[in-house]
């Protein structure tokens, strides 16, 4: 018997039919979801439920995904009370495919308004077959839709820190004719992927760029387990134009890169590190890191985002600095480590900007990893105007130690990419992140969301709070060793 199609089996055969074949019939090879993308998850959900305020006295139909027979049931029931203005979570089944629609909005005239909420700030491509599918199931259904679209959160709504206004919050993008246009398609596309779905072997297709885009896959690291350590996917820019020229030929190896092959300046030198297992750093580069003012600062910050502004004076998903680390390396090479952690439930940004001041002084070279921090320090001189000129004076002063790396040097254990957290255990082997708690950006925004939590435990609160110093100081050592081990390799 085939699976039945739903609206997220539906998008994700389109996306991939092979990611769809995964999904009915071995959803175990998925890699396990990570704390980041759980967050993505709720954050969807917590959206999802401020946008029904918008539509007052409706009914949830509260039936989960394993019960869609009793769910569509009970939507069939709320349907006929005419007294009912609008249905949350309504559940319907159409041609083998079953969808929940976030908001359905009774009208007047007995037609219905198709809401489907999204926690982004704007229309996406993919959305318009998310929205189409399910306009398809409502009208074989039975169900003439008015109007359908996205509702989606307003990046230019500003919270006054008082009254959240849901309707400044959120914006309505209507797809009703370009729903049309599509769905005439959409027979066909899903008689394909049931054809598909059919079969008694998984389809054939190779990983491709096309599988961390719109986002990643969830069996991207089972179907790339067999693919070569130096894959060519690895090499930092290629198109896959150019990865399908190199498979025409079998090559799937960096190591088989003829020199003949059109590569760019980064990309030759990763061939040529690869190819001698050596890694390679440029004399400018010691220039470069030598040419500093003592005392020299090591930077970085660590920023939170919420999708629903928490403070007075901000956005939808504005980054709110909450944590710095600063190394401090002296002309006698002594080594001095300052911090700061915002451990209260309020806006950040004055304190974090005066703690930080205080600790860079007005000399010395501060080094960055990235632009990050140089745009973070930007908007907070925008926003705080009696810090304005002692941080734009701070930007003067930043060198950006990934772009330093990206000219001058490789390893081959970086892998294609130029992210400290590929270069650091190439080049200094004793520090990895994965003995870390926390060991990305994303996570120690979670972790500091759940650390300011009122249902989180003291001792959780501290256990997060010391997870959450020892990750951003560890970026900010780990910046002091490379460039260290960088000099000592030219040495």
């Amino acid at each position: 018997m085939i699976p039945m199609l739903s609206k997220t089996r539906f998008i994700a055969g389109r996306h991939c039919p092979l990611r769809l074949w995964y999904l009915c019939y071995d959803r175990a090879l998925a890699s396990e979801v990570s704390p980041a993308q759980q967050a993505v998850f709720d954050t969807g959900h917590e959206v999802g439920r401020l946008a029904t305020h918008l539509y007052p006295g409706g009914v949830l139909i509260e039936e989960d995904h394993f019960h869609h027979e009793k769910a569509v049931q009970s939507t069939l029931s709320v349907i006929e009370d005419k007294n009912v203005p609008a249905i949350y979570e309504a559940a319907f089944v159409y041609d083998g495919i079953r969808v929940r629609v976030d908001i359905l909005d009774r009208c007047d005239d007995g037609t219905w308004n198709l809401i489907e909420v999204k926690s982004s700030t704007s229309v996406k491509e993919n959305y318009l077959p998310d929205v189409a599918v399910q306009r398809y199931v409502l009208k074989g259904s039975g169900l003439t839709i008015q109007r359908c679209g996205i509702l989606h959160l307003n990046n230019q709504y500003v919270y006054d820190g008082n009254d959240l206004k849901i309707e400044s919050l959120f914006s309505f993008s209507e797809l009703t004719k370009q729903v049309g246009a599509l769905e005439e398609k959409l027979p066909s596309m899903i008689a394909e992927l049931e054809q598909m779905l059919s079969g008694k072997v998984p389809p054939d297709i190779l990983p491709s760029r096309m599988c961390n885009n719109p986002y990643g896959c969830e069996f991207w690291a089972h179907c790339t387990r067999e693919k070569p350590e130096f894959w060519v996917m690895k090499l930092f820019g290629i198109t896959q134009k150019k990865i399908d020229e190199l498979g025409e030929s079998d090559i799937e190896d960096i190591c088989d890169i003829p020199g003949s092959f059109p590569l760019t300046k980064v990309q030759e030198r990763i061939r040529d590190c690869v190819v001698n297992n050596e890694g390679y750093t440029a004399r400018e580069l010691v220039t470069e890191l030598n040419g500093v003012e003592y005392p020299v600062h090591f930077l970085d910050f660590e920023t939170v985002s919420p999708a629903i502004p928490r403070y007075a004076g901000t956005r939808t998903y504005q980054a709110l600095p909450f944590q710095w680390s600063d190394h401090i390396v002296y002309h006698d090479e002594q080594i001095e480590h300052r911090e700061y952690l915002c451990l209260a439930d309020k806006d950040p940004r004055e304190e974090f900007s005066r703690t930080l001041l205080e600790a860079l002084g007005n000399q010395g070279t501060i080094f960055v990893y990235t632009n990050y921090e140089k745009r973070v320090i930007s908007e907070l001189a925008e926003f705080l105007p009696e810090f304005r000129d002692p941080l734009v004076a701070t930007l003067k002063r930043l060198k950006d130690l990934h772009a330093l790396v990206k000219k001058h040097a490789y390893h081959p254990e970086f892998h294609g990419s130029f992210s400290l957290k590929s270069i650091l255990p190439a080049l200094v082997p004793s520090m990895r992140y994965e003995d870390l708690p926390i060991q990305d950006g994303r996570h120690a925004s979670v972790e500091y969301l759940r650390m300011l939590d009122d249902s989180t435990s003291p001792e959780e609160r501290e256990k997060i709070r010391q997870a959450l110093l020892r990750y951003c100081g560890y970026d900010t050592l780990g910046m002091v060793k490379i460039r260290e081990e960088l000099l000592r390799r030219r040495a």
